[in-house]
């Protein structure tokens, strides 16, 4: 008679982030020969998790584990002088890990109709999420794209509605916060956009 034995895999400890994915971060030695085994059972659980994007932080002193972690399907997404960040996407939809940058720039639309209502809107993720939070349809500019077209595309995705670009309102400087609090600390410019109904 065969017994059922069920075997304890050991993951890599994670974190949530705001946005349906998991960050990283190693900061105990661990053996770079064990490491690609850790590595892949960790990415197994979180795809059946349902899990997005993984963030995987590398300190400089566990430089030994990149080469595993790049094999896995990871890309470099920054570097300090300290550490090394690495990417994976593992959703079956669009990659929306955003590009790393010395700034990001972030809209937020101000979309009014000839009735004078106010679009708002409910995030679907990050840290609003189920909070019954409304705000302004918001994003961020895609790197080459025009700030008024970002405006645009960002309420059009948001929302389905098509609308016109009309002014500028405000620019503002602020830090960027991205997947995790102080993950990355650069600027970040915002600004509020004035789109109309087409």
């Amino acid at each position: 008679m065969s017994e059922n034995r069920v075997e304890q895999v050991e993951l890599l400890s994670s974190d949530n982030d705001s946005y349906g994915g998991v960050v990283v971060k190693i900061e105990q030695p661990i053996d770079s020969k064990i490491f690609p085994s850790l590595l892949r059972a960790s990415i197994s659980q979180w795809r059946q998790q349902g899990k997005t994007g993984v963030w995987i932080k590398l300190p400089i002193e566990h430089a030994n584990l990149v080469e595993a972690t790049v094999k896995e399907g990871f890309r470099y997404h920054h570097a300090e002088p300290d550490y090394l960040m690495l990417v994976c996407w593992l959703s079956e939809t669009t990659d929306t890990i955003p590009q790393n940058a010395s700034h990001r720039v972030g809209v937020g639309s101000f979309v009014m109709n000839n009735k004078r209502e106010v679009l708002v809107v409910q995030e679907i993720s990050g840290k609003f999420k189920g909070t019954g939070v409304w705000k302004f349809p918001t994003g961020v500019v895609n790197e080459g794209e025009d700030i008024c077209t970002a405006a645009i595309r960002e309420v059009k995705e948001e929302t389905g509605i098509d609308t016109d670009f009309l002014e500028v309102l405000a620019f503002s400087g602020c830090q960027l916060r991205t997947m995790q609090r102080n993950l990355l600390s650069k600027s970040k410019t915002s600004s509020i956009m004035l789109p109309k109904y087409a």
